[in-house]
Protein backbone atom coordinates (compact mmCIF):
# COMPACT_ATOMS: atom_id res chain seq x y z
CA UNK A 1 0.00 0.00 0.00
CA UNK A 2 1.48 3.44 -0.90
CA UNK A 3 0.27 6.48 0.59
CA UNK A 4 -0.62 9.93 -1.08
CA UNK A 5 -2.03 13.54 -0.70
CA UNK A 6 -5.68 13.02 0.26
CA UNK A 7 -5.67 9.23 -0.40
CA UNK A 8 -4.30 5.67 0.02
CA UNK A 9 -3.66 3.19 -2.85
CA UNK A 10 -4.37 -0.14 -2.15
CA UNK A 11 -3.20 -3.37 -4.30
CA UNK A 12 -6.47 -5.55 -5.58
CA UNK A 13 -7.37 -8.75 -7.41
CA UNK A 14 -10.86 -10.08 -8.35
CA UNK A 15 -11.88 -13.09 -9.46
CA UNK A 16 -13.45 -12.82 -13.14
CA UNK A 17 -14.09 -15.75 -15.18
CA UNK A 18 -11.42 -18.39 -14.99
CA UNK A 19 -8.96 -15.82 -14.05
CA UNK A 20 -8.47 -12.74 -11.96
CA UNK A 21 -7.62 -9.31 -12.75
CA UNK A 22 -5.37 -6.80 -10.70
CA UNK A 23 -6.28 -3.23 -9.79
CA UNK A 24 -5.68 -0.90 -7.59
CA UNK A 25 -8.09 0.70 -5.39
CA UNK A 26 -8.17 4.54 -4.24
CA UNK A 27 -9.65 5.84 -1.30
CA UNK A 28 -9.87 9.49 -0.06
CA UNK A 29 -8.80 10.19 2.71
CA UNK A 30 -10.74 11.35 6.12
CA UNK A 31 -14.34 10.45 4.00
CA UNK A 32 -16.80 7.21 5.34
CA UNK A 33 -18.50 5.55 2.31
CA UNK A 34 -17.37 7.41 -0.59
CA UNK A 35 -18.42 7.36 -3.56
CA UNK A 36 -16.71 5.00 -6.50
CA UNK A 37 -15.81 5.04 -10.29
CA UNK A 38 -14.15 1.69 -12.15
CA UNK A 39 -12.15 3.27 -14.67
CA UNK A 40 -11.21 0.83 -17.63
CA UNK A 41 -8.73 1.52 -20.26
CA UNK A 42 -7.88 0.91 -24.18
CA UNK A 43 -7.15 -1.33 -26.82
CA UNK A 44 -4.41 -3.84 -25.29
CA UNK A 45 -3.36 -1.07 -22.88
CA UNK A 46 -2.70 -1.41 -18.68
CA UNK A 47 -4.12 0.38 -16.00
CA UNK A 48 0.03 1.50 -15.26
CA UNK A 49 -0.48 3.98 -18.37
CA UNK A 50 -2.43 6.93 -17.01
CA UNK A 51 -4.86 5.35 -15.37
CA UNK A 52 -3.41 6.43 -12.05
CA UNK A 53 -3.29 9.92 -12.88
CA UNK A 54 -7.16 9.81 -13.66
CA UNK A 55 -7.57 8.03 -10.31
CA UNK A 56 -5.27 9.76 -8.50
CA UNK A 57 -7.34 13.29 -9.11
CA UNK A 58 -11.21 11.91 -8.89
CA UNK A 59 -9.90 10.34 -5.07
CA UNK A 60 -8.48 13.78 -4.07
CA UNK A 61 -11.67 14.93 -5.12
CA UNK A 62 -13.89 12.59 -2.76
CA UNK A 63 -14.21 9.62 -5.01
CA UNK A 64 -12.97 6.26 -4.34
CA UNK A 65 -11.23 4.33 -7.50
CA UNK A 66 -10.80 1.16 -8.77
CA UNK A 67 -8.12 0.98 -11.54
CA UNK A 68 -8.20 -2.28 -13.65
CA UNK A 69 -6.21 -4.31 -16.38
CA UNK A 70 -7.79 -6.52 -18.41
CA UNK A 71 -7.47 -10.47 -17.93
CA UNK A 72 -4.65 -11.64 -20.49
CA UNK A 73 -2.91 -8.75 -20.02
CA UNK A 74 -0.03 -6.80 -17.79
CA UNK A 75 0.17 -8.70 -14.05
CA UNK A 76 -3.31 -9.70 -14.52
CA UNK A 77 -4.20 -13.28 -14.96
CA UNK A 78 -5.59 -15.70 -17.66
CA UNK A 79 -3.99 -17.58 -20.63
CA UNK A 80 -2.91 -17.23 -23.50
CA UNK A 81 -1.27 -14.06 -22.93
CA UNK A 82 -2.37 -11.05 -25.30
CA UNK A 83 -5.73 -12.00 -25.93
CA UNK A 84 -8.44 -9.30 -26.72
CA UNK A 85 -11.29 -10.75 -26.01
CA UNK A 86 -14.42 -8.03 -26.19
CA UNK A 87 -16.83 -10.43 -24.24
CA UNK A 88 -14.39 -11.27 -21.82
CA UNK A 89 -13.43 -7.91 -21.26
CA UNK A 90 -17.15 -6.82 -20.56
CA UNK A 91 -17.16 -10.12 -17.83
CA UNK A 92 -14.38 -8.25 -16.62
CA UNK A 93 -16.18 -5.45 -16.19
CA UNK A 94 -18.78 -6.45 -14.80
CA UNK A 95 -16.55 -8.54 -12.33
CA UNK A 96 -14.91 -5.12 -11.25
CA UNK A 97 -18.56 -4.04 -10.11
CA UNK A 98 -19.34 -7.07 -8.31
CA UNK A 99 -16.05 -6.49 -6.10
CA UNK A 100 -16.75 -3.00 -5.08
CA UNK A 101 -20.47 -3.87 -4.48
CA UNK A 102 -19.18 -6.51 -1.48
CA UNK A 103 -17.29 -3.66 -0.13
CA UNK A 104 -18.29 -2.70 3.22
CA UNK A 105 -15.54 0.66 2.82
CA UNK A 106 -17.26 2.33 -0.46
CA UNK A 107 -20.85 3.68 -1.12
CA UNK A 108 -21.96 0.58 -3.20
CA UNK A 109 -25.60 2.92 -4.17
CA UNK A 110 -23.20 5.39 -5.82
CA UNK A 111 -20.96 4.25 -8.51
CA UNK A 112 -19.77 5.51 -12.06
CA UNK A 113 -17.93 3.79 -15.08
CA UNK A 114 -14.94 5.50 -16.79
CA UNK A 115 -13.51 4.17 -19.90
CA UNK A 116 -10.89 5.48 -22.25
CA UNK A 117 -11.42 4.75 -25.95
CA UNK A 118 -11.94 1.24 -26.61
CA UNK A 119 -12.46 0.97 -22.34
CA UNK A 120 -14.76 4.08 -23.15
CA UNK A 121 -17.04 1.97 -25.98
CA UNK A 122 -17.48 -0.77 -23.07
CA UNK A 123 -18.45 2.44 -20.42
CA UNK A 124 -21.00 2.73 -22.73
CA UNK A 125 -21.75 -0.61 -23.07
CA UNK A 126 -21.53 -1.64 -19.46
CA UNK A 127 -23.59 1.67 -18.67
CA UNK A 128 -26.61 0.50 -20.60
CA UNK A 129 -26.38 -3.10 -19.10
CA UNK A 130 -26.23 -1.63 -15.51
CA UNK A 131 -29.11 0.84 -14.72
CA UNK A 132 -28.54 0.94 -10.98
CA UNK A 133 -25.31 3.00 -12.12
CA UNK A 134 -25.22 6.66 -11.15
CA UNK A 135 -23.37 8.01 -13.88
CA UNK A 136 -20.52 7.07 -16.65
CA UNK A 137 -17.67 8.12 -18.74
CA UNK A 138 -16.93 7.89 -22.27
CA UNK A 139 -13.63 9.67 -22.60
CA UNK A 140 -12.46 9.65 -26.82
CA UNK A 141 -14.57 6.47 -26.97
CA UNK A 142 -14.44 3.78 -29.73
CA UNK A 143 -18.13 3.51 -30.22
CA UNK A 144 -18.32 1.87 -33.89
CA UNK A 145 -15.61 -0.97 -35.27
CA UNK A 146 -16.56 -0.25 -39.05
CA UNK A 147 -15.94 3.68 -38.83
CA UNK A 148 -12.67 2.96 -37.18
CA UNK A 149 -11.81 0.27 -39.91
CA UNK A 150 -12.29 2.69 -42.69
CA UNK A 151 -10.46 5.37 -40.65
CA UNK A 152 -7.42 2.85 -40.88
CA UNK A 153 -7.53 2.09 -44.34
CA UNK A 154 -8.43 -0.41 -46.67
CA UNK A 155 -5.51 -1.48 -47.72
CA UNK A 156 -3.99 -1.37 -43.93
CA UNK A 157 -7.15 -4.12 -43.30
CA UNK A 158 -6.28 -6.11 -45.99
CA UNK A 159 -2.41 -6.82 -44.94
CA UNK A 160 -3.62 -8.12 -41.93
CA UNK A 161 -5.20 -10.96 -43.14
CA UNK A 162 -2.82 -13.19 -43.45
CA UNK A 163 -1.64 -12.91 -40.05
CA UNK A 164 -5.77 -13.25 -39.24
CA UNK A 165 -5.74 -16.20 -41.24
CA UNK A 166 -2.51 -18.08 -39.62
CA UNK A 167 -4.23 -16.87 -35.93
CA UNK A 168 -7.31 -18.75 -36.20
CA UNK A 169 -5.24 -21.64 -37.85
CA UNK A 170 -3.28 -21.77 -34.55
CA UNK A 171 -6.59 -21.45 -32.48
CA UNK A 172 -7.73 -24.73 -34.18
CA UNK A 173 -4.72 -26.76 -33.41
CA UNK A 174 -4.43 -25.07 -30.23
CA UNK A 175 -1.35 -23.68 -30.51
CA UNK A 176 0.27 -20.48 -29.26
CA UNK A 177 -1.76 -16.96 -30.97
CA UNK A 178 -0.11 -15.23 -33.87
CA UNK A 179 -0.13 -11.65 -33.01
CA UNK A 180 -0.73 -8.31 -34.37
CA UNK A 181 1.54 -5.03 -33.51
CA UNK A 182 -1.83 -2.60 -31.45
CA UNK A 183 0.63 0.53 -32.62
CA UNK A 184 2.39 0.99 -35.56
CA UNK A 185 4.15 3.47 -38.42
CA UNK A 186 1.87 4.44 -40.83
CA UNK A 187 0.87 2.22 -43.58
CA UNK A 188 2.42 -0.62 -41.22
CA UNK A 189 0.01 -3.65 -40.16
CA UNK A 190 -1.51 -2.59 -37.01
CA UNK A 191 -5.02 -2.31 -35.11
CA UNK A 192 -3.82 1.38 -35.08
CA UNK A 193 -1.23 2.90 -37.54
CA UNK A 194 -2.29 7.07 -37.45
CA UNK A 195 1.03 9.01 -37.25
CA UNK A 196 0.01 9.91 -33.94
CA UNK A 197 -0.57 6.00 -32.74
CA UNK A 198 2.77 4.44 -32.02
CA UNK A 199 4.38 7.49 -30.60
CA UNK A 200 0.88 7.95 -28.35
CA UNK A 201 1.14 4.76 -27.23
CA UNK A 202 4.75 4.81 -26.27
CA UNK A 203 4.73 8.35 -24.49
CA UNK A 204 2.10 6.18 -21.84
CA UNK A 205 3.83 3.70 -21.06
CA UNK A 206 6.00 4.56 -17.52
CA UNK A 207 9.44 3.15 -17.07
CA UNK A 208 9.12 -1.45 -16.70
CA UNK A 209 5.25 -1.05 -17.82
CA UNK A 210 4.28 -4.30 -18.12
CA UNK A 211 2.56 -3.05 -21.55
CA UNK A 212 2.94 -5.30 -24.84
CA UNK A 213 2.72 -3.45 -28.03
CA UNK A 214 0.91 -7.05 -29.61
CA UNK A 215 -2.45 -8.46 -29.39
CA UNK A 216 -3.50 -12.48 -30.73
CA UNK A 217 -4.48 -11.74 -34.38
CA UNK A 218 -8.09 -13.24 -33.97
CA UNK A 219 -9.59 -10.30 -32.46
CA UNK A 220 -9.56 -8.64 -36.14
CA UNK A 221 -13.36 -8.97 -37.21
CA UNK A 222 -14.92 -8.76 -33.47
CA UNK A 223 -13.32 -5.16 -33.55
CA UNK A 224 -14.50 -4.85 -37.19
CA UNK A 225 -18.01 -5.48 -35.79
CA UNK A 226 -18.37 -3.86 -32.51
CA UNK A 227 -20.91 -0.93 -32.52
CA UNK A 228 -20.72 -0.04 -28.68
CA UNK A 229 -22.21 3.30 -29.74
CA UNK A 230 -25.46 2.07 -31.09
CA UNK A 231 -26.38 1.16 -27.30
CA UNK A 232 -25.84 5.08 -25.84
CA UNK A 233 -29.89 5.43 -26.57
CA UNK A 234 -30.38 2.86 -23.96
CA UNK A 235 -27.81 4.46 -21.08
CA UNK A 236 -30.42 5.91 -18.64
CA UNK A 237 -28.20 7.42 -16.12
CA UNK A 238 -26.58 10.58 -16.87
CA UNK A 239 -23.20 9.54 -19.37
CA UNK A 240 -20.24 12.32 -20.35
CA UNK A 241 -18.76 12.22 -23.82
CA UNK A 242 -15.11 13.53 -24.29
CA UNK A 243 -14.91 14.00 -27.49
CA UNK A 244 -11.51 14.91 -29.49
CA UNK A 245 -11.76 16.99 -32.74
CA UNK A 246 -9.27 15.58 -34.71
CA UNK A 247 -9.26 12.12 -33.23
CA UNK A 248 -7.76 9.33 -35.75
CA UNK A 249 -8.09 6.45 -34.06
CA UNK A 250 -11.92 7.04 -32.67
CA UNK A 251 -13.84 9.27 -35.74
CA UNK A 252 -15.73 12.19 -33.68
CA UNK A 253 -18.43 12.67 -36.24
CA UNK A 254 -19.78 9.01 -35.74
CA UNK A 255 -18.90 9.50 -32.22
CA UNK A 256 -20.83 12.53 -31.89
CA UNK A 257 -23.88 11.05 -33.53
CA UNK A 258 -24.04 8.48 -31.05
CA UNK A 259 -23.54 10.48 -28.30
CA UNK A 260 -26.56 12.71 -29.36
CA UNK A 261 -28.93 9.50 -29.07
CA UNK A 262 -28.26 9.23 -24.81
CA UNK A 263 -31.09 10.53 -23.31
CA UNK A 264 -29.21 12.52 -20.54
CA UNK A 265 -25.82 12.81 -22.83
CA UNK A 266 -23.45 15.30 -21.97
CA UNK A 267 -21.16 16.27 -24.53
CA UNK A 268 -17.46 17.86 -24.22
CA UNK A 269 -15.20 18.51 -26.87
CA UNK A 270 -11.64 19.32 -26.95
CA UNK A 271 -9.24 20.69 -29.84
CA UNK A 272 -6.50 17.95 -28.87
CA UNK A 273 -6.01 14.66 -30.77
CA UNK A 274 -6.44 11.04 -29.57
CA UNK A 275 -3.39 10.37 -27.62
CA UNK A 276 -3.18 14.02 -26.06
CA UNK A 277 -5.64 13.27 -23.90
CA UNK A 278 -3.58 11.63 -20.95
CA UNK A 279 -1.08 14.16 -20.58
CA UNK A 280 -0.39 18.03 -20.20
CA UNK A 281 -2.82 20.53 -20.53
CA UNK A 282 -5.63 18.51 -22.20
CA UNK A 283 -5.44 16.19 -19.25
CA UNK A 284 -5.78 18.80 -17.39
CA UNK A 285 -8.43 19.93 -18.59
CA UNK A 286 -10.23 16.99 -19.24
CA UNK A 287 -9.84 15.77 -15.50
CA UNK A 288 -11.43 19.20 -14.43
CA UNK A 289 -14.54 18.41 -16.50
CA UNK A 290 -15.02 15.09 -15.46
CA UNK A 291 -14.62 15.40 -11.68
CA UNK A 292 -17.18 18.71 -12.16
CA UNK A 293 -19.52 16.27 -14.05
CA UNK A 294 -18.78 13.06 -11.84
CA UNK A 295 -19.37 15.48 -8.61
CA UNK A 296 -22.35 16.36 -9.50
CA UNK A 297 -23.89 13.12 -9.75
CA UNK A 298 -22.06 11.03 -6.86
CA UNK A 299 -22.18 14.10 -4.58
CA UNK A 300 -19.21 13.25 -2.94
CA UNK A 301 -17.81 14.96 0.83
CA UNK A 302 -14.24 16.43 0.05
CA UNK A 303 -11.48 14.51 0.96
CA UNK A 304 -9.20 15.30 3.91
CA UNK A 305 -5.61 16.46 3.38
CA UNK A 306 -2.84 13.96 4.65
CA UNK A 307 -0.83 16.65 6.70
Amino acid sequence: MTTQQSFTRHDITFPSGDSTCAGWLYLPTGVTSAPVVVLGHGLGAVREMRLDAFAERFAQAGIAAVAFTYRHFGDSGGHPRQLLSIKRQLTDWDAALTYIKARTDVDRTRIAVWGSSFGGGHAITVASRHPELRAAVAQCPFTDGLASALALGPLASLRMTPVLARDLATRVRGQAPVMVPIAAAPGSPALMNAPDALPGYQALQPPGTTFRNEVAARVIPTIAAYRPGRAAKKVTMPILFCVSNTDSVTPPAQTLRYAGTAPKGEIKRYDAGHFDFYTGETFEELVRDQIEFLTRQLHPAPAASTP
